[in-house]
């Protein structure tokens, strides 16, 4: 009984990494700066909802919490507000659930697919976050949500017409952290092997530079933070 939009994201190719509206935020593992061509796929219009995760799980954030972090808050509860306390490889039982009941074949966007969507694909207008250089009007983030989470797609949408690409939660990526490389790539996976699985956007406590369209980070698959969350991919 819980429905869920997805986008579709028509391929093309973009420069990857620390692009010029990016400044001096910049990190050193966003360089070098290299082009990616990515084939078309659909991408979440929102991050996972706590009611889309019950309806597939059957666990409340709460529960998950409990699963490694009995005495820490909850950031936010209600059906239309995002799933958190998500670890890399609780998306991966997810997934293979929903595909499951579908008959689909969802699964987490690699890190390549997350950033072209972030910027827009090829609607894109060169924000430093997903959707405008005013972090405000697209963002819920350490300097306006309250210590929270809010409701998924109560902000402006990005050029796709995606929400939350910046802000609110963290979103986990299929690809092991890695470095760049400056070599142009078709359909990049990241690299072959590694100890920690990306994720993308930041969340309601990160600073501005931290929800930045081209912003790395990273933890252990099995981590389940506050702050962690997802958004599905489907290929074509």
């Amino acid at each position: 009984g819980v429905t869920f939009t997805m986008v579709a994201v028509e391929g093309g190719t973009f420069m990857m990494g620390a692009t010029s509206e990016q400044g001096s935020d910049a990190e050193s593992d966003e360089k070098p700066v290299h082009q990616v061509t990515l084939s078309s796929y659909y991408i979440g219009q929102t991050e996972v909802t706590q009611a889309l995760w019950k309806a597939v799980m059957g666990t409340t954030v709460s529960e998950q919490r409990d699963k490694n972090h009995i005495r820490w808050s909850l950031c936010g509860e209600g059906g239309n507000f995002p799933m958190y306390y998500i670890s890399w490889d609780d998306c991966q039982t997810f997934v293979s659930k929903l595909n499951q009941l579908t008959g689909k074949r969802f699964r987490l966007p690699t890190e390549a697919e997350w950033e072209y969507a972030c910027r827009g694909g090829k609607k894109s207008r060169g924000y430093k976050y997903s959707g405008s250089n005013t972090i405000d009007d697209v963002s819920w983030y350490g300097a306006n949500s309250s210590s929270e989470t809010h409701p998924v797609a109560t902000k402006s949408p990005n050029e796709l017409g995606i929400y939350d690409m910046s802000g609110n939660v963290w979103e986990w990526c299929q690809d092991w952290y890695g470095s760049y490389s400056s070599a142009a790539q078709t359909n990049p996976t990241g690299a072959s092997t590694g100890s920690y699985r990306l994720y993308r956007g930041g969340s309601w406590f990160n600073d501005a530079k931290g929800c930045r369209s081209s912003y790395r980070d990273s933890s252990t698959p099995d981590d389940r933070g506050d702050g962690l969350g997802l958004r599905l991919a489907l290929s074509e």
